[in-house]
């Protein structure tokens, strides 16, 4: 990634002083149009649009010699309380300045970032200020900790840290002690592993390794370890090590190098095949969470996607590392949320369910407790606050009756996941792995600042905490892409976005969390490739679905599936699927399809989303619905558009893909910020054309023109124009459309597939786990910070959101 011509510069302020001089009339200009505009807060586009309004063209090619139009293009927002305009300034990815202007005497300041969120917070406070306010930092616990300087290194924790610690830990041959311990100390469930008590020092360990490679060596490759385990153990090795003699001998030298020449990747190697990780707890409280009849439910959507195909290819990692380590053991995964007494057609009442398509993966469902009874019904995921404490208790009694052992690794997903597995590490002293999934301050424009208007329906305070505490807790951070991280050079990450932060009157975030942090690992996902496949591969066509396609898309009947009917099949099909909130914006990919006359001509638009047989209780998907209904309405698409009710059936879907694929159509994920993009990871894997957003994921998983594009949905006449453009343009070349298709199949293939995500979830645990081991990389002193945190903060935040009530607990008076 380039970096912006700001990150070379010492000091924003010593610069903006040197320009005041030779373009003083100018800025005096730009920043009286800020303040004439008021009390308020102006964001990125509004900022250039400013500027662009008041420097002329001429003006804006001589002031480029300077670092104000450099600024106006980092800064993120600016607040204006007259005379003042303060800047938070962002010259690259994780890097952040504060500076203050005097429009009245031009007079410029740098703010810490305290200050900063003081003068942000006058917007609301009206200048009553409390004497005390609760700072939150955590930057003095990480001072010492080692961290990576550079952009590019962000997301690529496990390779820094695994380099910085390991020139510690192998500085000379003693200091491999930490290394020999940790193998020594190697069991499951009081089985010894790797070593046993006749190894007491590196000398014989290395003197055991030697005559094992010299016996290794006589005996045929394929012999298996049963034949020479009781020889392995008079030398002090237990199983662990291979599963025939030539594996175990590879593993075998794999260790002596390391003992001999040191270096990290060798070490990650090895790590990497320690028997460590059989029991894995997966948590995702919140939503129907079942494998059939659940998607397009509110707050039930890729989520659960995800998780079903992460579990999948993780039990098959997981099971072929233990045949290669010579193991007889059967892993359990167990996908732990919420149990619905009133499941309504699912699943999802049943406390115990086997995954489909695996053997040892069980969905493990327990219930919301309080004093009342157990809470039957579904909630939002916004009103589950109350509830975690006493679901993580429950969770923990659950896990050990099922496991008969704690977890060796715990990974939360979405804030409610995240912050009960942070409870659940905490009390199991295991190995946490986060995956936020979608952070919802990101969402929500200006939901820090104005807490307190979103709060009865969103409680962002109690969401805005659990995410802080389980982001500073977890050992290792798992993101889809960078954009999660540390967004682009444009735009903030959604991590990024909790580095500083407040919401006044409760608490102020100095130092929220590091971007630059170690524990964050880029590992993207895929699709499941035994239903998302490329419509070329015939054979494998589920031809059996055709009908009900055709019948889905086409079909001259409306009804509670499908609403509005095509009147030309001919055209190719602009198609997307996605819940019906607001963020996923289908309703504008309407209306920017309605608005483009052009557009309509080439294709028609068939759009997944919502249930019309049924009332829907989300509020936001309410409005949505009447959104769409007034677009159809105002821009007289019926005849080109079908709107189809959310599909439950993924298998059907995958082939649903295909069949746009035959059209010559394309997917569009129109979000107005998407962490991922899964659905376009489905398209892209079908051989679909895909235009997605360009906020967020899915700006790094296209590469625009290459293998798809980037859209903007705030720019829909520009989208549009990029959708005719690519359809003209497929019109007059036919292999114009497959060009676009294959190099999505290609970036698929190269970066996008569970199992390479699975190989590298299972690295990571192993190399966390170790370094927690033999390092202070448990950081006990945050992890005391966070108790109080929570104890003194969170807790309380929680109880103030309303309990749910269900008519069964007044029936039972509570019992």
């Amino acid at each position: 990634m380039a970096e912006p011509a700001l990150s070379h510069v010492h000091s924003v302020r010593e610069r903006l002083v040197d320009n005041l001089s030779a373009h003083r009339n100018e800025l005096v200009a730009v920043f009286s149009r800020f303040v004439n505009q008021g009390k308020g807060m102006l964001l990125p586009h509004q900022l250039q649009a400013e500027y662009k309004a008041v420097i002329s063209p001429a003006d804006r090619e001589a002031l480029k010699d300077g670092i104000f139009e450099d600024v106006i293009n980092a800064a993120q927002e600016a607040i204006v309380i007259p005379p003042w305009v303060a800047l938070a300034i962002r010259p690259r990815p994780g890097v952040w300045e504060y500076v203050r202007v005097n429009v009245n005497e031009l007079a410029v300041e740098d703010l810490t970032v305290p200050e900063y969120l003081q003068f942000k917070e006058d917007l609301v406070e009206d200048g009553i200020r409390s004497n005390f306010v609760l700072e939150l930092d955590f930057e003095p616990f990480n001072a010492s900790f080692p961290r990576p300087s550079l952009s590019k290194s962000i997301g690529n924790g496990v390779q820094f840290l695994n380099r910085h610690l390991s020139s510690k830990l192998f500085q000379d041959k003693e200091s491999l002690y930490p290394l020999l311990n940790f193998l020594r100390a190697h069991n499951y469930k009081g089985t010894s592993m790797m070593l046993n008590d006749r190894i007491l020092s590196l000398n014989a360990l290395q003197a055991s390794l030697r005559k094992a490679e010299e016996y290794l060596l006589s005996i045929p490759k394929d012999t298996p370890y049963s034949e020479f385990t009781h020889r392995f153990q008079e030398l002090g090795l237990e199983k662990g090590w291979g599963d025939t003699a030539a594996r175990v001998h590879e593993n075998v030298h794999l260790l002596l190098d390391l003992l001999e020449a040191p270096d990290p990747c060798t070490l990650e190697k090895f790590l990497s095949i320690i028997p460590m990780v059989f029991n894995v707890a997966i948590l995702s409280p919140h939503g129907y969470f079942a494998q059939a009849n659940v998607l397009g439910y509110p707050d039930t959507g890729g989520q659960i996607v995800y998780i079903l195909d992460q579990v999948r290819a993780l039990e098959n990692e997981m099971l072929l590392r233990i045949k290669q380590q010579g193991l007889d053991i059967t892993p359990r995964i167990l996908i732990v949320t919420r149990l619905l007494p009133d499941a309504v057609g699912t699943t999802c009442g049943q406390r115990l369910e086997k995954v489909l398509g695996t053997e040892h993966t069980h969905i493990l469902r327990v219930p919301f407790r309080t004093e009342k009874g157990i809470l039957r019904k579904w909630i939002s995921r916004f009103e589950v606050w109350p509830y975690l404490e006493t679901y993580a208790d429950d969770v923990a009694n659950e896990l050990a009756g099922e496991l008969q052992a704690n977890p060796d690794l715990v990974i939360g997903n979405y804030s409610d996941g995240n912050l009960v597995a942070s409870l659940l590490a905490h009390k199991l002293g295991v190995t946490q792995c986060t995956i936020a999934h979608a952070l919802e301050k990101t969402k929500y424009p200006n939901s820090d600042i104005y807490w307190k208007k979103f709060e009865k329906q969103y409680h962002f305070s109690s969401q805005f905490t659990a995410d802080l505490i389980a982001m500073n807790h977890a050992d290792f951070i798992i993101t889809s892409t960078f954009q999660e991280i540390a967004g682009s050079k444009d735009t903030v990450g959604q991590y990024e976005s909790h580095t500083a932060f407040t919401l006044p009157g409760l608490y102020r975030v100095v130092h929220g969390i590091d971007v630059f942090d170690p524990k964050f690992n880029i590992v993207s996902p895929g699709a499941d490739m035994s239903i998302y496949f490329p419509y070329t591969e015939h054979h494998n066509r589920l031809t059996a679905f055709h009908p009900e396609i055709d019948e889905l898309i086409y079909s001259p009947v409306e009804n509670s599936l499908h609403k509005f009917v095509l009147k030309d099949r001919s055209k190719p099909i602009i198609f997307s699927m996605a819940r019906l909130d607001r963020v996923k914006n289908i309703t504008g990919l309407v209306e920017f399809y309605g608005k483009n006359a052009r557009l309509r001509e080439l294709a028609n638009l068939v759009v997944v989303g919502g249930d019309h047989g049924k009332e829907s209780k989300d509020l936001e998907e309410q409005a949505e619905m009447k959104k769409m209904y007034k677009y159809i309405e105002e821009y007289k698409l019926k005849g080109h558009i079908r709107w189809i009710s959310a599909q439950m059936n993924r298998v059907r879907n995958g082939e649903l893909y295909r069949c746009i694929c035959d059209s010559k159509g394309v997917f569009v994920q129109p979000a107005l910020y998407e962490a991922f993009g899964l659905t376009v990871i489905e398209a892209m894997t079908c051989g679909l054309p895909t235009f997605a957003t360009a906020h967020g994921g899915p700006a790094e998983i296209i590469v625009d023109g290459v293998s798809g594009f980037h859209i903007d949905p705030y720019q829909g006449d520009k989208a549009a124009e990029t959708l005719v453009n690519f359809f003209e343009k497929s019109k007059e070349d036919p292999t114009y459309w497959d060009i676009i298709s294959q190099g999505g199949l290609k970036r698929i293939y190269d970066k996008y597939t569970w199992k390479l995500y699975s190989e590298r979830l299972m690295t990571l645990s192993a190399v966390y786990g170790f370094w927690k081991y033999v390092s202070n990389l448990d950081r006990r002193e945050t992890k005391r910070y966070l108790e109080m945190f929570y104890a003194l903060k969170y807790r309380n935040l929680a109880k103030s959101v309303p309990l749910a009530v269900d008519a069964d607990q007044i029936l039972n008076g509570g019992n």
